[in-house]
């Protein structure tokens, strides 16, 4: 029996986004295209793939075994296609997720160098502090910083992040600079937290190896990496914040480093992808491009 392969295509990616619609916006396509073709493979195969009620849609048993063979199929019919093509042949949309401050600072700047050597290659690019769902949102790769939480995505560990504690001219003016961890005492802290919950704010610092924290006063708590940097450089309180991206502020004298001997520890920087062993090409060589981006950090583990 011979497959249509876009109805394979396009069945794979309904299911591992367990949406039309998402998968229709993900692949450039009419929802009633993604609808047609999926029924199509159904008729031909003749058994139903995906289960479909008003709000979800999730494979069928028959659905889950053809699923895992049609990702194989898939990823080698994308191989074969550009075995024997020029570079500026690789073609597709390459869906990423990575943090605020190194897409502005290490990758969008970048980034025309990447599309001029692949113009045919579409680069969506999410810049998000919310920790996104790769499967679910048809994520090609994203880019985590922080300790990993376990799930079935293939990790390669970038490097790290140093971590500094700034806070801004003024407000050293007006505080003084702190020297040891009691005078945090008389400081505020700019807090960070991704929920905006009842974390406490707290000052964190490595000492022989383990990680100690102390409480802080906070007049201001964000969720976000620019709006956190702002605040800081508002005068709100100290931020501890990665150095990456920092240097010219700090040189500029508009950024004061403090208590350079208590720094929090470094944040691991790692490139996930959902693809398994079956990672397309063009997904290949835009993480291998963003791994080359992130040298700065790479030597740091």
């Amino acid at each position: 029996m011979s497959f249509d392969l876009d109805s394979v295509r396009i069945f794979v990616k309904v299911a591992e986004l367990a949406s039309f619609t998402r998968a229709a916006e993900h692949l450039g396509e009419p929802k009633a295209r993604v609808s047609q073709q999926v029924q199509r493979l159904e008729a031909q195969l003749g058994v139903r793939l995906l289960h479909r009620t008003t709000r979800t849609v999730r494979t069928t048993p028959d659905g889950e075994q053809f699923l895992a063979r049609a990702k194989t199929l898939v990823s080698e019919a994308e191989e074969l296609g550009t075995m024997f093509s020029a570079s500026s042949n690789l073609r597709g949309r390459v869906r990423i997720d990575l943090s605020i401050n190194l897409a502005r600072d290490l990758v969008i700047p970048r980034l025309p160098e990447l599309l001029a050597l692949h113009p045919r290659l579409e680069i969506q690019l999410s810049t998000t502090d919310r920790l996104v769902d790769v499967v679910r949102e048809g994520f090609d790769c994203v880019l985590r910083v922080g300790a990993l939480s376990s799930s079935d995505l293939v990790a390669t560990r970038v490097g790290e992040l140093e971590m500094v504690n700034v806070a801004s001219a003024g407000y050293v003016k007006t505080h003084g600079k702190p020297k040891t961890i009691a005078d945090l005492d008389d400081h505020f802290i700019v807090h960070y937290s991704s929920s905006l919950g009842n974390d406490a704010p707290e000052f964190e610092w490595t000492d022989g190896g383990r990680t100690r924290s102390r409480r802080m006063k906070c007049l201001v708590t964000v969720n976000n990496a620019d709006a956190f940097a702002v605040a800081c450089a508002a005068g709100l309180g100290i931020a501890q914040i990665p150095r990456s991206g920092l240097e010219s502020r700090v040189v500029r004298g508009e950024l004061v480093e403090l208590l350079p001997q208590l720094r929090a520890p470094a944040l691991p920087v790692t490139l996930l992808h959902p693809h398994g062993k079956n990672l397309p090409r063009r997904v290949r060589v835009v993480m291998d491009w963003l791994m080359e981006m992130l040298a700065p950090i790479r030597g740091k583990r």
